[in-house]
């Protein structure tokens, strides 16, 4: 192969990187099943970063099309959440603190939970991540308030078959996940009226 075409092959390979998380990292190919997402110091950083609550579930049985019944922890302390007790108009981020678009989306998705207050909730997931501290760090950089669940272990990838990062999920006011098939869209959002217009789509909700 000439320097030339050597050359080509790398951009591409940098520019594929760059717009998605397709492979995760080896640091969290098998992230540790001990990671601890609940000590004073991360739920510290959570309230020193302005983070709210973890949602509370509606106590109904689940419909059709309905999130996992799993139940995950809240990210930096808090109580335990059953995704399958959860209604909406909901809008679920799948992120990490390893992923370069994730960082790039966060901003749209608190804009999207400040202007949307009152019509939909935003809640996180952050994925397949054995480092809390730095998810928290990230989401206190990028101006995060919204709460988010934990799955360090990646107990969604079997119920969900997650491709990769960034993903969303929406969830009707029945608690119907309204993606094609019921899963996450592995998706890059690359601006706020994006991610609107997909709300709008999928839910119904202006914002």
């Amino acid at each position: 192969m000439t320097v030339r075409r050597r050359a080509t092959a790398l951009v591409a390979v940098l520019l594929l990187l760059a717009t998605a998380c397709t492979e995760q990292p080896d640091a969290a190919q098998d992230p540790p099943p001990s990671v601890d997402v609940d000590t004073p110091q991360l739920r510290a950083q959570k309230q020193a970063a302005g983070i709210e609550d973890c949602p509370t579930a509606k106590n109904t049985p689940p419909t059709a099309a309905a999130l996992p019944d799993l139940t995950l922890p809240c990210l930096g302390g808090g109580a335990d959440v059953d995704l399958s007790t959860l209604k909406g108009p909901l809008v679920i981020n799948l992120w990490a603190q390893w992923c370069e678009p994730c960082r790039d989306e966060l901003p749209y998705y608190q804009r999207l939970h400040e202007e949307g207050a009152g019509k939909l909730r935003v809640l996180g997931i952050d994925y397949l991540d054995p480092q809390p501290a730095g998810a928290l760090a990230l989401a206190e950089v990028t101006g995060v308030t919204f709460p988010s669940l934990a799955d360090p272990d990646g107990r969604l990838r079997q119920v969900w078959r997650v491709r990769g990062l960034p993903g969303v999920v929406f969830v009707d006011e029945q608690g119907r996940v309204t993606n094609p098939d019921a899963r996450p869209t592995y998706l890059v959002i690359e601006s706020y009226e994006q991610l609107a217009d997909l709300v709008r789509e999928h839910l119904g909700v202006d914002v």
